[in-house]
């Protein structure tokens, strides 16, 4: 298992590297002769305070949602679960994007953009936690009232942004998910952030592995799964509200990235959480890298000056299909 970590963290470095090299106004060569210190002003400009700051904030927010995906799908025992269909992603932009409107908060701001997309993602994951009874239907039930409540709280924020369009017409990609503009100053706020609620989540996994063998055996083994289960959700909640207010809604990477690495590192959450991080690390970066690939080749194919493609779309697009073949296989699986 150690041995699996450390190739998924040279993978984690790979797509990190991708993304450094893949962005617009230099070729890698220009970014390997700035990494050894030539360069002008402007491509030392690009590469350290634009380049190396997005790529850091793409792999703490995948880490993020990895983190929160896994910690939701076991404190609910349900394969499905996830904070795009539990409410707690569009509930986290509701938040940010009313408390943004209302003036409460601002993008130049992100501190508080954090606390107002935690709030709202409290309120989303209690309103799921209210329909589906305290989280005890089937994994069919949970998904089809996470649709519900998800497809509720996205109409609100609309709303929001039909009432404000001048404070909020500029986070229209934000909402779809991006790394674009990214700098310093996001990352200096995320990674303390991530990493408490990280190392919250890792000393949850006793807990959480109970959780997931079931109430009774896990009540049965002296633990209090009430109080478990709340402390869960609430440390999922965090890290879904850091992610979303660093890069928006990025689409599926909480849902799918668990299931990698349950796949690849089995049950024992004590290794499979630091897994899913950096699973999910490694997906958002290397979709972002993805996507300015793909933003370039379409520029040139359309004919277009300058085209960007943010990486929530990519991430959803995929998201959606590989979500039909854990769909089909889910009413089959033991979890």
């Amino acid at each position: 298992m150690i041995r699996r970590l450390w190739l998924l963290a040279a993978l984690v470095l790979v797509c990190a590297c991708a993304e450094l090299l893949a962005g617009r106004g230099m070729s890698p060569a220009v970014v390997g002769e700035v990494l050894g210190g030539g360069g002008d002003a402007t491509e030392r400009h690009i590469l350290l305070e634009l380049r190396f700051p997005r790529t850091l904030v793409a792999l703490a927010a995948g880490a993020c949602l990895g983190l929160a995906g896994l910690v939701l799908q076991s404190a609910l025992r349900n394969p499905l679960a996830g904070p795009e269909v539990t409410g707690v992603t569009p509930g986290a932009v509701l938040g940010a994007v009313t408390a943004t409107g209302l003036g409460l908060a601002g993008w130049e701001s992100p501190l508080a953009v954090v606390v107002a997309a935690c709030a709202g993602g409290c309120a989303g994951a209690a309103l799921l936690w209210l329909l589906a009874g305290r989280g005890q239907g089937d994994p069919g039930q949970i998904a089809v009232h996470g649709v519900l409540v998800s497809a509720v709280l996205g109409g609100l924020t609309a709303m929001v942004l039909l009432v404000a369009p001048g404070e909020l017409g500029s986070v229209v990609q934000w909402l779809v998910g991006t790394t674009e503009g990214r700098v310093w100053q996001h990352w200096h706020l995320l990674w303390p952030w991530a990493l408490v609620w990280g190392a919250t989540a890792w000393l949850l996994a006793g807990p959480l592995t109970l959780l997931r063998c079931g109430d009774e055996l896990a009540t049965a083994a002296g633990l209090f799964t009430a109080r478990a289960r709340a402390l869960a959700l609430l440390c999922a909640v965090a890290l879904t509200a850091g992610a979303v207010a660093a890069v928006g809604a990025l689409g599926f990477v909480g849902l799918l990235v668990p299931h990698v690495a349950v796949a690849v590192f089995g049950a024992d959450l004590r290794v499979t959480l630091p897994g899913a991080a950096l699973v999910g690390a490694a997906v958002v970066c290397g979709a972002d890298a993805g996507a300015q690939l793909l933003s370039r080749l379409l520029a040139v194919a359309l004919d277009a000056g300058r085209l960007t493609l943010p990486v929530g779309a990519l991430t959803t697009c995929a998201g959606a299909v590989l979500l039909l073949a854990v769909v089909r296989r889910a009413p089959s699986r033991t979890f």
